[in-house]
């Protein structure tokens, strides 16, 4: 458990930095979403089920694989935890439609699958891609 919070705690540090983030896939793991709204951050939430979100979260329920661009056109930055190798390059697609920066997390020893820059953290690593990157 204190793995998981001194995670969220840097993303948390790193997400700040953006007025409007989306992200992909929340699922039941809310506290991300909800701290960036504590601190001011707008946050829409996306899943292919519905989901329930914290108080100042949007949720919007979409698949990022077939995307509907209205969801994430005003964000400063997409992000995702524990994202699947298969979700890297369709959520890096969508963040280049927006401009915007994409970060994300992966679960175990997945490898991203697009070129990233990388970040340690606590417990891992997390990954970032500018919408510019090829």
């Amino acid at each position: 458990m204190a793995h998981s919070r001194r995670n969220v705690t840097t993303l948390l540090d790193a997400l700040t930095a953006y007025d409007r983030v989306v992200e992909v896939g929340i699922g039941r793991r809310t506290d991300v979403a909800a701290a960036l709204a504590e601190r001011g951050v707008s946050v829409t939430a996306t899943d292919v089920h519905d989901r329930d979100v914290p108080d100042g979260v949007r949720f919007a329920r979409d698949d990022i694989v077939a995307p509907e661009p209205s969801v994430y056109a005003d964000a400063d930055a997409i992000y995702a935890r524990n994202l699947p190798p298969e979700l890297h390059r369709p959520t890096l697609e969508v963040a280049r439609a927006v401009d915007a920066e994409f970060l994300f997390t992966t679960l175990g020893g997945d490898q991203p699958t697009i070129p990233v820059e990388r970040r340690t953290i606590e417990t891992g690593t997390l990954y970032v891609a500018r919408a510019m990157d090829s």
